[in-house]
């Protein structure tokens, strides 16, 4: 029986239908429920990382650059921040005790050491079914959290939710693009 349920979200096509099954789970099992989300350069509305120009040449521009960049990042957590809240709000109007929170860092090391710290029985994570150099470069969050986290593990796939494997191909089409 689960009483602690971690689902990871981010800006995927997955997101509605993890929380969808995180809810059902928790209101099936009483559960109570956190809401993560881990900022990452490599999320979708993520500003990237920073590029700095070499400083000793450009030192204005360099300047000006970091502080359009500073402002990007801060409306990508905001951004991220109200998107929670609405999602936290859903499932609070169904019932369940819900919780968020939002960290930077490597998604998979984020969702692991949030679980261990919310002492989390489950964590729902989603797959978007990356293959060859895009899982290499940009690794699999839902392979790194089933072979560290410290509890059990629901992986759900991009197959199970209809036009997700249309909008992962996308985005992969346009990282590649990027790249």
């Amino acid at each position: 029986m689960y009483r602690k349920i971690l689902v990871a979200v981010d800006h995927s096509a997955l997101q509605n239908y993890l929380l969808e099954k995180a809810m059902g789970l928790a209101k099936l099992m009483k559960a109570d429920l956190i809401i993560v989300h881990a900022l990452s350069a490599y999320d979708e509305g993520s500003p990237g990382l920073p590029m700095r120009a070499y400083h000793s040449y450009y030192p204005i521009s360099d300047s000006v650059a970091w502080e359009t960049y500073q402002k990007r990042w801060e409306d990508y957590e905001q951004q991220g921040l109200n998107e929670l809240r609405q999602l936290a709000d859903q499932a609070t109007a169904e019932g369940i005790k819900t919780e968020f929170t939002q960290t930077a860092g490597d998604p998979g090391r984020v969702i692991c050491d949030m679980a261990a710290s919310w002492q989390a029985d489950l964590i729902v994570v989603g797959n978007r079914g990356r293959s060859g150099l895009s899982e290499f470069f940009l690794g699999s969050v839902s392979n790194y959290v089933m072979h560290h986290a410290p509890c059990s593990v629901l992986v759900v796939h991009n197959t199970e939710v209809p036009n997700a494997q249309a909008k992962t191909a996308e985005t992969a089409e346009t990282a590649g693009a990027i790249a």
